[in-house]
């Protein structure tokens, strides 16, 4: 019996097993997506970054009404734990119906831009503005402190801040966000079938490399490939963090347009919670050149931030608008793009990849590898 059992586990991880398909040249890019997940660095712009107190009293207040101005929703509500910390809608619901898709809040830690347009250049700001946004949690600087000092939460607040009557109203709200801050750079999806992967060929195990899947790999290939996917999805995260068109519609009606990029330049080169501003902590201002250096022009106009591609399967509908409800939808969208759609004065790096059925089902099967079972 225990003869006729090995000799099945043996057939059985036989025929799962595939065979390493990629050139050396594709594996070295392939090593260029990790190490996973990525060694932590504490954020020199928010000194309660990796502080522990910091980071229990920022979860609290992520789950917490108490950051919404009547005590209506939550960061949570949005941003749902149990569903990659997005949701399954289309476009996020805040007090009204929002423009843009709610985008999932891990893998967030030393990411130079924030948001679907970049309006922050660091994390804490990014925790910041929806707090005070009208359209979303609609709280002022003076109805949060006193939100703050009546709630639960006020010792532990003291604690780490200091006595909370001799601070003013936005110090309450930059401390509030720094906290948040410190909680959301947890944050960060696990690892992958990919990852045993990417770290098999690192080592030249090939034996455990070739038990990742034919289809996967054949999808990689496709995405380093003739998809020039990795141009933009790029790195560790698989995004480069920066703005590019990819011909989805920015206009929201027959009056208005998403500006994308270009608003969210607006609002960041106006705000005062800069990495140049006066509510950074890093004496040194570490990382303020981006925002003292960055330009806007007409091309950025309907560009949108690369999302990371970890974690993706989990993280329906896709787009900033949530307009291409599962991955399927995404390849075919970029198999056939509307190349009238992007901007003649901008990137030139989309073209239509007329990709057969089996082209497809490849990539959405390396897509899938990207996130936890059972995804």
């Amino acid at each position: 019996m225990k003869l006729w059992v090995t000799a099945a586990l043996i057939a059985l991880t036989s025929a799962v097993r595939a065979e390493v398909l990629l050139s050396a040249d594709e594996i070295e890019q392939t090593l260029s997506f990790g190490p996973w997940p990525p060694s932590f660095q504490s954020d020199p712009s928010n000194r309660v970054s990796n502080n522990a107190r910091a980071i229990a009293l920022g979860k609290a207040l992520f789950n917490d009404p108490v950051l919404s101005v009547d005590g209506a929703f939550s960061c949570a509500s949005c941003h749902d734990p149990e569903q990659a910390f997005a949701t399954s809608e289309a476009r996020a619901l805040g007090r009204v119906l929002l423009d843009r898709n709610t985008p999932s809040l891990r893998n967030l830690a030393g990411l130079r831009w924030h948001g679907w347009g970049g309006k922050s250049d660091n994390l804490w700001a990014a925790s910041l503005h929806p707090i005070i946004e009208e359209q979303e949690m609609a709280h002022s600087p003076e109805s949060l402190k006193t939100a703050i000092t009546e709630s639960a939460y006020i010792d532990d607040y003291e604690a780490i801040f200091g006595v909370i009557q001799n601070q003013g109203p936005e110090l309450v709200l930059v401390n509030t966000a720094k906290a948040l801050s410190a909680y959301l750079e947890t944050l960060v999806t696990d690892r992958t079938q990919f990852d045993d992967f990417r770290d098999a060929l690192e080592r030249r195990d090939f034996p455990a490399a070739a038990y990742y899947p034919e289809a996967g790999q054949r999808g990689l290939q496709l995405f380093l490939g003739r998809g020039n996917c990795v141009f933009c999805h790029n790195g560790p995260r698989f995004s480069n963090n920066e703005f590019h068109d990819a011909s989805v519609p920015y206009f929201l009606n027959e009056t208005e347009v998403d500006e994308g990029r270009f608003g969210g330049l607006n609002f960041l080169l106006s705000s005062p919670y800069t990495l140049d501003g006066d509510w950074n902590d890093d004496p040194d201002k570490q990382g303020a050149w981006a925002v003292r250096n960055v330009r806007r022009s007409h091309a950025d106009f309907g560009t949108f931030r690369t999302p990371s591609l970890r974690g993706v399967a989990e993280t329906a509908p896709y787009m900033h608008d949530g307009s291409l409800r599962d991955l399927n939808a995404v390849i075919r969208h970029y198999s056939k793009i509307n190349t009238e759609r992007l901007h003649a004065d901008g990137e030139a790096i989309l073209s239509q990849l007329n990709l057969s059925e089996q082209e497809i089902a490849d990539l959405v099967a390396f897509l899938m590898t990207l996130s936890k079972a059972p995804y």
